[in-house]
């Protein structure tokens, strides 16, 4: 047995130091690469990114790869798994609802910031899911922060102000909702029933998730998430949502008048104000909590990622350095970003950058970058667990099967089993 250790280790080793090349530019300087999704947003951001320290560092290539995110997952997931590391990058966009799948089964392949960043110079929310054991191991970017955008023009129609929608509670929304939906002839937002994303950001608005603390799966007993599924359920009972069922029919109907309201992350502005014939007509407010749960505020997030580097690919101490001294550090370029992509920083010193105090015309003046910043201070942190989706596979049909009038205690026994025994697998 101890011999087959020695051999095993002596062949990762090797394994290890065969797929630590560093990589080499053309000019004999180095090079670092990057994946990433999204042409408009993080290979964009990437790109500026990139131009800023290539001016300090002109002897490093940057390479800049737009890649599916799930293609870079399947990728990953297979070369780490090998500890095989040729052709993979060196700093790489994962989602903050799957880092800590891989923090917990590859805690050798990441770099950590520790020595370099600090986590409380980020959103608190944002580093819980990257700091383990004390240490920082990526650099958190964007801030899925919920937001609640709505058609001001319609909500005064149903007799409400833009003061009523302050400090919103789901009920006040939902009642704002029925006025809309008796005065304007629309619903009051749209629903997925194969998207329960709505649940998701419930669930964090109390501080709670589908697992616990310890990552542990967290159903049955979870008061947090039966508060997130009655409430859902009394905004489909209310009659005010309009059912969609992908991207194009959930943007069309708040882009063509058919919705007063969104409620999700933040990064929905920019499609927002496709709509340019409504310039001027919508308004932005915060997330709404929950009145059945008093540890419910107003203040969640959907979405959002980090950067991470690949320590055992070749290049870590200059993507580390790329990464810390650009997305780690640069006020200027999260300045520039907001303007650019709309990025809402969770850089706690980005709070402060001139364009966050710019009103944007298209919501009637509004601050909203301040007003994103200031939500996204307040989100409540909470443990995502190595396994959401597959989670939230499951819980769907159970929030389908309590919609539809199965009893909830019941119903969320029998999935806890259910998602116990698929998370083992």
């Amino acid at each position: 047995m101890k011999a087959k250790k020695v051999i095993a280790a002596a062949l990762t080793a090797s394994m290890v130091l065969a797929g630590a090349v560093p990589a080499m530019a053309e000019d004999g300087g180095s090079k670092i690469t990057i994946w990433a999704w999204d042409e408009n947003f993080n290979i964009k951001a990437a790109n500026e990114a990139k131009e800023i320290y290539q001016k300090a560092h002109p002897d490093v290539e940057v390479e800049v790869v737009t890649m599916a995110q799930d293609d870079i997952v399947a990728k990953l997931n297979t070369s780490l798994s090998s500890q095989s590391y040729d052709g993979l990058p060196d700093v790489v966009l994962i989602e903050d609802y799957k880092i800590q799948g891989y923090l917990t089964s590859y805690p050798d392949e990441f770099e950590e910031f520790t020595d370099v960043l600090k986590a409380e110079d980020f959103a608190e929310y944002k580093t819980g899911v990257n700091v383990v054991d004390g240490k920082l191991y990526g650099v958190p970017f964007d801030s899925g922060v919920a937001a609640t955008f709505y058609r001001k023009d319609m909500i005064e129609e149903a007799g409400y102000t833009e003061e009523d929608m302050q400090n919103l509670t789901w009920d006040k929304y939902i009642e704002i909702g029925q006025a809309v939906k008796e005065k304007c002839g629309v619903d009051m937002c749209t629903l997925d029933p194969s998207d329960i994303g709505q649940i998701r950001m419930m669930m964090q608005s109390a501080g709670v998730w589908y697992t616990d603390a310890d990552g542990n799966v967290s159903i049955s007993n979870n008061q947090g998430l039966k508060d997130a599924i009655t409430t859902y359920k009394k905004l489909v009972d209310a009659g005010i949502t309009k059912q969609v069922a992908d991207w194009d029919q959930f943007v069309g109907a708040f882009n063509k008048g058919e919705v007063a309201s969104v409620v999700t992350g933040c990064w929905i502005a920019s499609s927002v104000k496709a709509a340019e014939d409504q310039n001027g007509k919508w308004g932005v407010a915060a997330f709404p909590k929950m009145s059945e749960n008093e540890a419910s505020v107003n203040a969640s997030s959907i979405g959002g990622a980090a950067w991470y580097v690949l320590k055992n690919v070749g290049n870590a101490e200059t993507a580390k350095d790329f990464v810390a001294t650009t997305f780690g550090q640069d006020v200027d370029l999260m300045n520039q970003l907001a303007e650019d992509i709309a990025l809402v920083s969770t850089l706690n010193a980005a709070a402060d950058v001139p364009n966050y105090s710019k009103g944007s015309d298209f919501f009637g003046g509004q601050e909203i970058f301040n007003d994103f910043t200031q939500w996204t201070s307040e989100v409540p942190s909470v443990n995502y667990g190595m396994h959401t989706y597959a989670l939230e596979d499951i819980m769907t049909e159970a929030v389908q099967a309590i919609v539809g009038g199965a009893d909830m205690d019941q119903t969320l026994e029998e999935y806890q089993a259910q998602a116990e025994a698929a998370v083992m697998q």
